[in-house]
């Protein structure tokens, strides 16, 4: 399950909806993870958030829409959402659920082996599907393009192991509810790669969001001090 809802079907659920939906619908709709990720871990794991963690995530969730939208939040009703913004919300679910197999079951297996076995298995999964759309499309010999390329290697490399790598590691030491909420950065770090690399100017109500993002993210991981003196006292 870890693999399928991790690997397949968040990475096809994702790319699939980029076909039909705009990259800010998916923004907006990628920043509801950690909500989602929250209230079903609340649920199947029985982990609690204390109310400032609430507030945090909701403030984070705030900030993540306000960075990708760049302050201009009445745009969400304008947007023109479409069955690609129904697709991306099975990336969400499937995020969500991938989580809090982590945390349940990540533990008992050796870290690098199991995303070997994740990535191996996923692909021959997925290769059919592919084959199909090669035939159909004839996009096998574009693909091997020097740019196709060097963007696939990235994706394999970076997305595919290293983020994932991190990822499983922080929720075995946070918890599904807290790793989560840290993917409300990528709409700020998407912002700042965009800024150097691509010389897109920073507006400031986009710093503002940024700024929310990482309050939001300070006042949800924030230990609890009172229930940390509590564990002291029980072991003195």
């Amino acid at each position: 399950m870890m693999m399928l809802t991790g690997v397949t079907f968040f990475n096809t659920f994702i790319y699939g909806a980029l076909q039909f939906t705009s990259t800010t619908n998916v923004a907006v709709l990628e920043a509801s993870i950690p909500v989602v990720t929250v209230i079903m871990s609340a649920f199947f794991l029985k982990e609690k958030l204390r109310g400032v963690q609430w507030t945090g995530v909701l403030v984070s969730l705030l900030g993540a829409v306000w960075v990708v939208l760049d302050g201009q939040l009445l745009q969400l009703a304008a947007n023109d959402w479409n069955v690609g913004d129904v697709i991306m919300f099975g990336a969400v679910l499937s995020w969500s659920v991938y989580s809090i197999l982590v945390k349940k079951y990540m533990h008992h297996f050796p870290t690098y082996a199991t995303l070997l076995g994740m990535s191996a298995i996923s692909v021959g999964l997925l290769f059919p599907f592919v084959a199909i759309e090669w035939i159909t499309s004839g996009g096998v010999p574009s693909l091997f393009d020097t740019g196709h390329v060097t963007g696939l290697i990235y994706l394999g490399v970076f997305p595919s192991v290293i983020a994932l790598i991190f990822y499983n590691k922080a929720v075995s030491h946070l918890g599904a509810s807290q790793a989560s909420i840290f993917l409300n950065f990528l709409p700020v770090a998407t912002m700042i790669g965009a800024h150097f690399w691509l010389d897109e100017t920073i507006s400031a109500t986009q710093i503002l969001g940024a700024v929310a993002v990482m309050s939001g993210v300070f006042l949800t991981t924030r230990p609890d001090k009172h229930r940390q003196s509590e564990m002291v006292n029980e072991t003195e």
